[in-house]
């Protein structure tokens, strides 16, 4: 194991040894066990929210000859009865987002906890290294198919005025047991962010450390951005990533190493465009910018548009035409 650590040691230091994380294999050890299979239990799910979102085709048609016939009474039904089971589809991905920000929080405290650093926890923890992984993975994937989908906000705007006029001429509302107005408004707030999951996490991952007085913000934003350069290391090196066996790993890494940036970005004080910053941002770009236009555009518009700081006074012109 110490080899591996003068390997990444050296290599965030620019030299050319490197460290690789196993996100393929990585199988937890005896003392990994209790916090990986909680995690485990909201991992399974994740891949069944994702096709649930992926074929979410929302009821516009419907909606749209309702308020085109508001006098027409099976027109205002079949709309209603259209939008009420993809409410309770929106809930379902809501509440993952919940039980998401609960596995984060695990980790997090597994991941950064005193006497080892994060270097070494990534090392020692690899298994819990590849769930978190797996959750930023999840988590991009997710946002970039809500942010293309605008069926979902459409649908539940429709929902929640429908219901707030049944209530005003005393309608009994079949579904109101499914979302309530105190979920309705949290529910709101999730769906009108651009990237709401990304926001589940960048929330969560600043509580955690403002929750936590007695472990020094560095464990947090070292464990970030070691995960970031190891993630460009394996995507730049031949060597590395020729020991990928699955093709999709490679996208794996890039959305995981977008997903620790932006974490980082929230949660760093100075967080990760400026000069003092531990992740190489010219070399992560350089890394996305190397692969296909269209398979990295959606992680670039991430950098562009949901990170916190990209437009500082402290960030190099030359990041930010890299970004243009």
């Amino acid at each position: 194991m110490g080899n591996l650590i003068k390997v990444l040691t050296r290599d965030i230091d620019h030299n050319a040894a490197h460290f690789f994380l196993d996100f393929e294999n990585a199988q937890p050890t005896e003392s990994e066990k209790e916090i990986y299979n909680q995690v485990n239990v909201v991992l399974k799910d994740a891949e069944g929210i994702l096709e649930d979102l992926q074929s979410y085709r929302g009821a516009g048609h419907e909606i749209r000859e309702a308020i085109q016939h508001p006098a027409d009474e099976k027109l205002q039904e079949k709309a209603w009865g259209a939008v009420v089971p993809l409410v309770g589809k929106l809930k379902k991905f809501y509440e993952f987002s919940q039980r998401l920000e609960a596995a984060l929080r695990g980790l997090l405290g597994a991941l950064t906890s005193t006497p080892y650093s994060p270097t070494q926890h990534l090392e020692r923890e690899q298994a819990l290294a590849k769930q978190f992984a797996e959750i930023l993975h999840f988590t991009l994937r997710f946002d970039e198919l809500k942010m293309t989908n605008p069926a979902i906000q459409n649908d539940f705007s429709y929902y929640r005025r429908t219901l707030s006029r049944m209530r005003i001429n005393n309608v009994p509302a079949e579904g109101e047991n499914e979302v309530n107005n105190e979920l309705a408004n949290r529910m709101s707030l999730f769906y009108a962010e651009a990237t709401p999951m990304l926001k589940t996490l960048s929330d969560a991952t600043t509580k955690f450390v403002s929750e936590n007085k007695n472990l020094p913000i560095e464990n947090t934003t070292d464990c970030l951005s070691t995960m970031a350069s190891v993630c460009r290391v394996m995507l730049e090196t031949p060597e590395y990533r020729s020991r990928f066996t699955n093709e999709e790993t490679v996208s794996f890494c890039l959305r995981v190493m977008v997903g620790v940036i932006i974490l980082y970005d929230h949660v760093h004080p100075v967080g990760a465009f400026a000069k003092t910053s531990k992740i190489d941002m010219k070399g992560c770009i350089k890394v996305l910018k190397d692969q296909p236009p269209s398979s990295v555009e959606g992680l670039l518009n991430a950098l562009r548009y949901t990170t916190k700081h990209l437009n500082d006074e402290t960030t190099s012109k030359q990041i930010k035409s890299m970004l243009q």
